[in-house]
């Protein structure tokens, strides 16, 4: 058993005691006590075991030949379903508080659950520049290998714990996504095994319509089984530029003229007010100024969203030198800036020297643990969503999300939305620079109601011809969200490859009333 499923089980059960015992006041008004004492040690411990484990296996290379007996056994597990008649929808059987996404899917207790151990890199092709990979690796593993031997990914988003399997089923952004787009078109193969049992393999060229329909498609084709991905020489540090700016108008104009510049490698926002914002732009270079280094990722260093709030204060422009993945997981230790709600002095800076080697806690054991009150006053008191709108339509959108949310910070990432096939692509016949607006935090807003608010803000992102990120609360209803996507490519692969027996549609999976 996956040492990580068994921990899982133990929590658990700590929790039903913890409910008989009486305890759960600590957990809901006094939750940073909890965190610290106990989901912060066991969040260490995860990451170490699975650091090892990776790492050993790589070297061993005992990962392509263990990959092949893995494939078989998911297909042997699609047959024997198929065998018995079929009855439900089938699903990964991974648990749903393993996932990033702060809902837990109510289907997982409901469908046929596919049990699918795949979390360990195959290759590493480097006259192919590519990276073949398991679905469950995540970003920290791949950042770890990969700049050691001196390769990155074009796009590798920040947090640690975020697997490719998500990126591809989903999405992923980072803050070179304005040169390279989204997670998904780094991607040039996909490996999946179909409803039938059979394993096919799909890129540009290879059962073309399956690869453009994979993205988004939150496991409603088959099973993703393995990625190739594309990889770019590294180097050794980012010069990052930090320029305050003020005013909305002037803060557009800013981060449209810096995300249309591709001598950029890298171009991010952090707003922290209507008209107030530091813009940051770097390139990776093989050399450092030593009076100009900061090693943001270190345990003891404040966090990067405050470093950045202190140079907006100063009213500071700034040049500085940050390793390569210290910059990629800059917002990893606090989580972007949610790490404050949960432990409100976590960037004290004796917190950050006697604790910070343990930040940030697994997401996933945050969710384990939540509880249903918490559950429910995160739903109604807090807002984690990314909007994906056209650059053109930025000025409008972050006054949208101003009045009908009014949460801050917001993070700022520009990406080009290539003119492809598939769920998401740009309204007009060519590529499109677009923006990621993300909204994560409690709401200000005086009128704010999670439904209605989010609802409202839904529809608006449809009327600029705008997408939603599904691993927040999707509140639309079917015909919306058809609306927002196009689903042509995507309905009839599911047609053709007989998926509806076999797996949910997406809408299913990810609307409101399917997770809890």
């Amino acid at each position: 058993m996956d040492p990580l499923l068994y921990l899982g089980g133990l929590i658990v059960l700590f929790m039903l005691w913890i409910k008989v015992k009486g305890l759960d006041y600590v957990i809901i008004h006094q939750r940073w006590i909890f965190v610290c004492l106990f989901l912060l040690p066991l969040s260490v411990i995860f990451d170490v075991y699975y650091y090892v484990r990776a790492w050993i296996i790589f070297k061993m290379c005992s990962a392509p030949k263990q990959h092949d007996q893995r494939v078989r056994d998911i297909q042997r597990q699609v047959r024997e379903w198929r065998k018995e008649g079929g009855k439900t929808h089938m699903c990964t059987g991974r648990p749903g508080w393993l996932t990033v996404s702060l809902r837990v899917g109510k289907y997982k207790k409901t469908h046929k659950n596919i049990m699918i151990n795949m979390m360990d890199i195959l290759e590493v092709d480097t006259a192919r520049q590519v990276v073949r990979v398991e679905p469950l690796v995540n970003m920290g593993q791949v950042t770890a290998l990969l700049n050691s031997i001196g390769w990155t990914l074009p796009v590798l988003p920040e947090l640690d714990d975020l697997t490719v399997g998500g990126l591809v089923m989903g999405t992923g952004i980072e803050s070179s996504s304005h040169i390279y787009g989204l997670f998904q078109h780094i991607c040039v193969a996909y490996e999946l095994v179909l409803a039938d049992g059979s394993l096919v393999r799909c890129t540009e060229k290879e059962n073309t319509d399956l690869f453009y329909a994979v993205p988004w498609s939150c496991g409603t084709l088959g099973f993703l089984v393995a990625a190739e991905i594309r990889i770019i020489p590294a180097k050794t540090w980012v010069k990052l530029r930090y320029e305050p700016v003020h005013g909305l108008d002037a803060i557009c104009q800013k981060f449209a003229s810096e995300s249309a510049n591709k001598g950029n490698h890298f171009v991010e926002g952090l707003q922290y007010s209507l008209d107030e914002a530091v813009i940051m732009t770097g390139t990776m270079t093989t050399e450092a100024e030593p009076d100009k280094t900061n090693r943001i990722g270190l345990y003891y260093k404040p966090w990067f969203f405050k470093h950045v709030e202190e140079l907006l204060k100063a009213d500071r422009t700034a040049v500085e030198y940050i390793p390569l993945r210290h910059y990629y997981h800059r917002h990893t230790r606090s989580i972007f800036w949610e790490l404050q709600d949960i432990i409100p002095f976590g960037n004290n800076p004796f917190f950050r020297l006697v604790f910070g080697w343990m930040v940030p806690p697994k997401i996933s054991l945050l969710k384990l643990t939540q509880g249903e009150t918490i559950r429910r006053l995160y739903e109604q008191h807090h807002v984690v969503q990314d909007m994906l709108v056209p650059m053109k339509q930025m000025q409008a959108s972050i006054t949208r999300f101003h009045e009908d949310i009014h949460v801050y910070p917001l993070w700022l990432c520009p990406f080009l939305l290539p003119n492809h096939p598939g769920m998401v692509h740009p309204k007009a016949n060519e590529d499109e620079l677009y923006v990621d607006i993300g909204a994560y935090g409690e709401p200000r807003s005086k009128h704010f109601q999670a439904r209605a608010s989010c609802r409202q803000l839904e529809k608006f992102v449809r009327e600029v011809h705008g997408f939603q990120m599904l691993y927040a609360d999707v509140y639309m209803e079917r015909q919306e969200f058809w609306e927002m996507f196009d689903g042509s490519l995507y309905h009839k692969l599911r047609d053709e490859l007989d998926c509806k027996g076999a797996f949910p549609e997406v809408y299913d999976k990810i609307c409101k009333s399917a997770r809890h």
